[in-house]
């Protein structure tokens, strides 16, 4: 049965402690299960919670966004990113040739070509999540028929969502985002 469950949580570097992403002070994200709209292995986590109950989940690189690989960062003609005010370090979206979500990082800027970096930006760490579940009930036909729950922020398969939040580890190109950040 495909389950509706909302949460908040707090997405630390589990070696460093570094915060990487939080919704804690804002409305929670909602999912819906089984459609790979967060990385699979929280999922498998969140699923046994019920409504009210608080969690800390730590997930490996290997089991979260992959390890980071050298090959995913390539150049390309900076006349592609006319009109975009670049700077390093900087995201970008873009549509991969499969028509889904590509979320890349600039590396560098030279006169001609554009470093960009394909990997997550969480690529190679491991994960520590501390999740509180709002709600976990199942889903209704109708959400399980237009593929996500009607709340603010919302799990969309394939899609980034308003304010430029990413899911955590949905199905992008090349990895995808790890939580809803700000």
């Amino acid at each position: 049965m495909t389950k509706a469950i909302m949460m908040n949580y707090e997405l630390k570097d589990s070696d460093s402690g570094e915060l990487l992403e939080t919704n804690l002070d804002s409305d929670p994200i909602g999912f819906l299960t089984g459609l790979n709209q967060i990385l699979p292995k929280l999922e498998e986590e969140v699923l046994n919670l019920s409504g009210g109950s608080q969690k800390v989940i730590k997930i490996s690189s290997a089991d979260g966004l992959g390890e980071y690989d050298p090959k995913l960062v390539e150049s390309l003609p900076k006349e592609q990113f006319a009109g975009i005010e670049l700077h390093e370090g900087m995201e970008l979206f873009g549509e991969s040739e499969s028509g889904e979500t590509t979320r890349v990082i600039v590396k560098a800027i030279g006169d001609e070509e554009v470093m960009i970096d394909f990997n997550h930006p969480f690529a190679g760490r491991n994960l520590e999540f501390t999740v509180k579940v709002v709600e976990n009930r199942d889903a209704t036909e109708e959400e399980i028929k237009q593929g996500f729950i009607e709340v603010p922020h919302t799990c969309r398969h394939g899609h980034t969502h308003g304010e430029d939040h990413e899911c955590c580890g949905g199905h992008h190109h090349h990895g995808g985002g790890c939580g809803c950040h700000h």
